[in-house]
Formats: structure tokens, sequence, C-alpha cells
């Protein structure tokens, strides 16, 4: 008998055992709001046009925060872990959090990854390592939309139609804004067309609108900012007149503010033509906290500063 009743306690444990390993079944309900999780408040603002009520959308990485230098924190590892879904750019973008996205064992896309390798950019210098700062072209970012969309339809097939015709709506809204942005940097002259920032985030901009960019940093921020980079810009900037230059949200103005001295050291005073959103958006509830308003903002605080 005691032998029985122990045989029946072993097999009650192991099923204990089996009940606590299993998965919370509120973590794969399909009801509810999806719950998705993004790296980069751009990515995030699109889940919450495409998701609308339909989800429950969280951004790791706020205004004014760096993606190249970010290192997660415990509390973004458990809401990652917690998600239904976790978008993230790719492209190299946030290199410190590859090993935690890496071990995730829910839906986990790079977005970024979207924009077809013949049409990204290498920047001299980067070591064969991609540019990740596509937001700036906006066809380039509709096709990231456009991934974004996909990868919800995969977590939330039920909800297919309506993310679907959020997406559609959201794509004409980024034609239309690329047609606006293109109208208001026409006013820039051609020879002014030179935009130079704290760091090299506006390649895909320059190529998709015209303008030559140069950045005292290089494509990511982890790079130092040298002397001799600082006098080759200031020396540009003297012998072009170029009447701005400009900060970032997201970068300290320090380096800006030396480029500033050295162009002055050379006889000519460059203004600093206004502060540019390029790895963060804006605060939430401004028009600069959604990717259209940071796109307008950047787009009229470059044409009223150059032209």
């Amino acid at each position: 008998m005691f032998s029985v009743l122990a045989k029946f306690g072993l097999i009650a444990a192991a099923l204990v055992v089996v009940g606590c390993s299993a998965p919370d079944k509120s973590e794969t309900s399909t009801t509810g709001p999806l719950r998705v999780v993004s790296t980069l408040g751009m990515i995030d603002d699109a889940v919450r046009e495409i998701g609308g009520d339909l989800v429950q959308a969280q951004a790791l990485m706020g205004p004014g925060i760096d993606p190249h230098l970010y290192r997660p924190t415990p509390r973004d590892v458990a809401a990652l872990e917690k998600a239904q879904l976790c978008l993230y750019g790719g492209l190299q973008l946030e290199g410190r959090m590859n090993e935690v996205l890496a071990k995730l064992k829910v839906l986990t896309v790079a977005v970024l990854e979207a924009v077809p390798e013949a049409e990204r950019l290498y920047p001299e210098g980067a070591a064969g390592k991609p540019d990740p700062h596509v937001w700036f072209d906006v066809p380039a970012w509709r096709r990231v939309v456009e991934r974004i969309r996909d990868a919800m339809i995969e977590a939330r097939p039920a909800d297919r139609e309506a993310f679907t015709a959020n997406a559609d709506r959201f794509l004409a809204e980024l034609e239309a804004l690329d047609q606006e942005v293109r109208q208001e940097l026409a006013q820039v002259p051609e020879a002014r067309r030179v935009l130079i920032t704290a760091h090299d985030a506006f390649g895909y901009f320059g190529r998709r609108y015209g303008f030559e960019v140069q950045g005292i940093q290089g494509m990511s921020t982890a790079s130092e900012a040298s002397a001799a980079e600082i006098r080759r810009l200031a020396a540009l900037i003297a012998e072009k007149r170029i009447p701005a230059i400009f900060v970032e949200s997201s970068v300290p103005p320090a380096t800006i503010r030396a480029l500033q001295n050295a162009v002055k050291s050379r006889g000519f005073q460059v203004k600093i033509g206004g502060e540019l959103f390029s790895d963060a958006m804006g605060n939430p509830g401004t028009p600069e906290g959604t990717y259209v308003g940071m796109v307008r903002h950047n787009a009229r605080t470059i044409a009223e500063a150059l032209r």
C-alpha cells in the first residue's frame, strides 16, 4: 500500500513540474490585444498605426535615446519575453541587443531588412556595414511598414483584414508625405544643399531628396569624432559658405559646437540651424512624437535654415 501511494505521489509531483514548465495560456492566447514590443520609436509608431486598438504596443527606446549605444535593462528583457511579437531594426543598428534578441522564443523580426540589398547604402569607411537609417527615405520606410504589417498578420492571422486596411491607409499617408517633403526641400538652392550633422544618419535622406550629407562622426555614434574631421568640415563650410549646421536630439551637441567654433576661426559665421530628429522621435503627444511629424519637422527645419 505504501509503495502504491509513494508511486502516486511521484506521479503527482511530476505533473506539478510539467505544469510549471508549460507556457502560460495568457502568453499564447489569440484573444485580447496583440502584445508587440519594438526597439525603436519609429517601428512602434507604425505598429500603432496598423494595429490601433487591436495591439498593446511598447517601444523600448524613447525620445533622445541613441540605439547605437543602448543596452537593454532587466525590465526590457522581461517585456521582450512577455511579448507575442518583437520587432527590431536590424542591419546592426541595435548591436548591443543582439544577444538578447537571439535568445527570444517569440516571433522576432528585423524589419529594416525589408529594404532590398541593392537599395541599401554602404558608406565609405563603414567596413562593409550597411547604413541602418532607412527611415529618412520615405519610400524605403514604406517597405518597412509593409514588413511590419506582414509580421503582425503572422502573429495574429485573425486580424488580417483590420491590419491590412489600416496599413493601406498609413501607406497612402506616407506617399503623400514623400511628396510634401520633396516640395518643402525644393526651396533650398542647389548650391546650399549640403546637410551637416553630428553623425552620419541622413544618407538615405540625401539620396532621396538630393542633398550632400556630411556627419562629424561616422554612421554610428559609437565612433569617435576626430579633430581632423572637424577641421575638414570647417574648411568645407567656409569655402561653400554653408549657412547652417544641425544638432540632433539623440546626440550631445558638443561636436557641433566645436565645429561651429572651428568655422568661426576661419572667418565665417555658421549658425545652428535647429535640432533634427535622427535616431529617435520627439516626445509623445507632440507632432514630432510620430514618424510623419518627425519627418515633416526635419524637412521644414532644414529648408528654413538653408534656403
